[in-house]
């Protein structure tokens, strides 16, 4: 009897807790429906998975995606997830239109707010990649810096004449700006003035950036760092694709700080899912009048590297991309730190949560799973 009742009492605390949650969550503030959306990055991991997404979600949506296609990676990764988008099933009257241009390029950007009008404008455009940055800065200030810099004053201008304009900007940030903070899980009120790598310091600048304008010109702006992102027709330099790569060509991985790192691994599915609520919902004004807001978008459950690599294995035998006896062991090397890494990454994610009623929730086991049935049916 004491036992049902005690039962009973948390199902009531936790319909409590839910419903406290719900009363306390931003109400939508703006309607999908109908609106013309531009999406940096189209075609890249993020911002193809968003475009399908969006496509099939709302109706009469019009999607303006654009893309550099540069070769950082494999372009045709990068023309495969567009057919993809091009075979998704939309809702009515949901349409795509892919440009090729550079963000850095201000009359490209310009003409394309003069010509389609758009918003919401959703920024997934970046060099990524924080070893790449250590080696090749300038590719990082042209894109992630001058790049964010002319969609500002494109959002900025979309104003003039009084104008409606752009009703939200969202942008991708990085867990990177974190740097080597001690403190964790990493909340969005901690410092984040000691970048460790460039790729980190653009990702600063970024939420600066998209601050002051917010302040001087009201673009409603919401940043979203986002904590190691990973699934099908992802990223090649990351390192599940980059070790799969390398395992399938029977070549041996190297796993940093001799395993010792943790990392917030969260998938491409809670990643999309997470955006779409907050494109749905521009910030309020703030105490200082700035409609502003920056969340964490991670999977609140950081991952041994040795586990995660031992779970990868498992599953690329699973689904037939490695043999059955393939000797995992003879193939990873234990090495040292490389510079502008970090030991741990770990979202605090309690605003996202209280604000959308949303948390990311694919574990990694099921989300490496979706990856390696898609390399082996990919590269078939």
């Amino acid at each position: 009897m004491y036992k049902r009742q005690k039962e009973n009492i948390i199902c009531l605390k936790d319909d409590v807790e839910r419903k406290d949650q719900k009363q306390n969550m931003l109400n939508k503030n703006v309607d999908l429906n109908g609106k013309t959306i531009l999406i940096t990055g189209a075609a890249g991991f993020i911002g193809a998975n968003l475009s399908r997404v969006l496509l099939t979600m709302f109706e009469d949506i019009k999607i303006i995606g654009i893309d550099s296609l540069n070769d950082y990676y494999d372009v045709s990764l990068k023309e495969h997830r567009l057919e993809q988008i091009s075979q998704e099933p939309k809702a009515s009257a949901a349409e795509f239109i892919f440009l090729k241009g550079n963000l850095a390029d201000k009359g490209f950007i310009d003409q394309i707010f003069e010509e389609y009008k758009p918003e919401v404008v959703v920024n997934l455009a970046a060099q990524a990649g924080v070893r790449y940055s250590i080696t090749n800065p300038d590719v990082y200030m042209e894109s992630n810096v001058i790049g964010f810099y002319n969609l500002l004053e494109a959002c900025r201008h979309s104003y003039d004449n009084g104008k409606k304009g752009v009703e939200h900007l969202v942008y991708a940030s990085s867990s990177s700006v974190y740097g080597s903070n001690k403190k964790i899980p990493y909340s969005t009120e901690d410092k984040v003035d000691n970048p460790v790598s460039l790729y980190a310091a653009t990702k600063k600048s970024n939420e600066l950036f998209a601050h002051a304008y917010a302040k001087l010109y009201d673009i409603p702006s919401t940043g979203l760092r986002f904590f190691t992102v990973y699934g099908p027709a992802g990223r090649p330099d990351m390192a599940y694709f980059g070790f799969t790569n390398k395992l399938v060509n029977n070549e041996t991985i190297k796993i940093f700080n001799y395993g010792n790192c943790k990392r917030d691994f969260t998938y491409i599915d809670d990643i999309v899912k997470g955006i779409v609520e907050v494109m749905q919902r521009s910030p309020l004004s703030n105490e200082d009048g700035v409609r502003y807001k920056v969340y964490n978008i991670g999977n609140n459950q950081p991952e041994n590297l040795l586990d995660f690599v031992d779970i990868l294995q498992e599953e690329l035998k699973a689904a037939n991309v490695l043999p059955k006896d393939y000797d995992f062991e003879q193939h990873k090397e234990l090495v040292g730190m490389q510079p502008g890494d970090v030991e741990v990454t770990y979202a605090d994610v309690k605003e996202l949560e209280e604000d959308f009623g949303f948390k990311p929730s694919t574990s990694l086991q099921e989300g490496l799973r979706r990856f390696a049935q898609w390399y082996r049916e990919y590269y078939d």
